[in-house]
């Protein structure tokens, strides 16, 4: 399950958006996630499911790498499909004890159910295809104009960059101790809910006290290179936006301007 958590990780490849502006990919990401919730009916899914796929066959990454993501909050989508199925009111299509799945019910847990997944993909692509280091430049690129009202923005883009520089890391690090521990006898699959919590015990407490030391280690290395935050600082490699990246962001906008309207036409 920890392999099969895709988000942080970058897959090196050569492609069209590997090589894109981050800016770009970071407004055509948070693009993407408010147009699902922009649509009330399936054209528009289809026209946000073709984008993507898209997407997905420019990039390069294997779809199967794609999806290894959606393994991880296969969980929480079943039950969110499960309540919206049974808890909608509206015409009863079918009844089970004294529950009804009602035909509002369907639609709301299908149309949920591909926005999430949708949603997933769509961010891991992001992900996948952009360095920490290049999400951090074009984040805080992105958030320059808030300088103005003395908001720290390169120490927020800083610690996201941190944060998703971490996740393999200590999934990595989760996994060796997984196995340690059970190589001295730890049993993390059987009993009820409440063993299972206490058997996560000797798994959490080596977990976190690494990650306390990789902090650490990470904080003086900072100092010891004299780190102190944006003021002043300049780029090996700054970003400046190419033809590809204005090309990236009209085709975009037609995503969105299409999508919608066919959604509206054919409702």
């Amino acid at each position: 399950m920890l392999r099969d958590i895709t988000i942080g990780q970058y897959y090196q490849t050569e492609s069209v958006v590997h090589k894109l502006d981050p800016r770009v990919k970071l407004v055509g990401t948070i693009a993407y996630i408010i147009s699902l919730f922009l649509y009330d009916n399936i054209w528009g899914y289809i026209c946000a499911g073709l984008f993507l796929a898209a997407v997905i066959k420019v990039s390069k990454v294997p779809f199967k790498f794609m999806i290894k993501g959606m393994k991880a909050i296969l969980f929480l989508l079943m039950i969110t499909v499960v309540f919206n199925l049974f808890l909608t009111p509206g015409e009863a299509v079918l009844t089970v004890w004294k529950l009804q799945i009602t035909k509002e019910g369907i639609k709301v847990a299908g149309f949920l159910a591909i926005r999430l997944i949708f949603l997933i993909i769509g961010s891991s692509v992001m992900t996948l295809t952009t360095t920490p280091n290049n999400l951090t430049d074009g984040m805080e690129k992105l958030l320059n104009p808030l300088k103005v009202i003395k908001l720290p923005v390169h120490e927020i883009a800083m610690m996201m960059s941190i944060a998703l520089r971490f996740i393999p890391i200590l999934l990595e690090e989760t996994d060796k101790i997984m196995k340690a521990q059970i190589a001295r006898g730890a049993d993390f699959e059987s009993g009820n809910i409440f063993k299972k919590a206490k058997a996560m015990v000797p798994l959490l407490v080596p977990l976190f006290i690494s990650a306390f030391r990789r902090a650490n280690d990470l904080a003086m290395a900072m100092e010891a290179r004299c780190y102190r935050g944006g003021d002043g600082r300049t780029k090996m490699k700054p970003l400046i936006y190419k033809k590809r990246d204005y090309v990236s962001y009209a085709i975009l906008l037609a995503y969105l301007v299409g999508s919608v309207l066919i959604g509206k036409i054919l409702l």
